[in-house]
């Protein structure tokens, strides 16, 4: 089966930056739309950035629009998120997911079938 662990979490100050991976094992197909999701305490988990596997395309929230970058290495299995320019409202557990034959574009929890159990980041100001 698919699973997803995510490491590179931490503590940094605001402007700083960090990079998060997601080992994934049991992707058997590279149809997949591959993604960070977030929740901070109290909030909805929403979606921060996202790629097709087999094409590379991103899609990314607004709130992070330059300031994150999704990434992939296929040979490793290995999905990345550098952050940079943190900001404290940053501050959320972050979750890798995966969806098969899903649209990366919406950005949308309920589509995604698989996810890791998220990586703590907190941004301090």
């Amino acid at each position: 089966q698919v699973q997803l662990e995510e490491s590179g979490g931490g503590s940094v100050q605001a402007g700083g930056s960090l990079k998060l991976s997601c080992a994934a094992s049991g992707l058997t197909s590279s149809r997949y739309c591959m993604a960070w999701f977030r929740q901070a305490p109290g909030k909805e988990r929403e979606g921060v950035a996202a790629i097709y596997m087999h094409s590379g395309v991103t899609y990314y929230a607004d709130s992070v629009k330059g300031r994150f970058t999704i990434s992939q290495d296929n040979a490793k299995n290995t999905l990345y998120l550098q952050m940079n320019s943190l900001k404290p409202e940053d501050t959320a557990i972050y979750y890798c997911a995966g969806g098969l034959r899903i649209y990366c574009g919406g950005l949308q929890k309920s589509e995604y079938g698989y996810w890791g159990r998220g990586t703590q980041v907190t941004v301090s100001s």
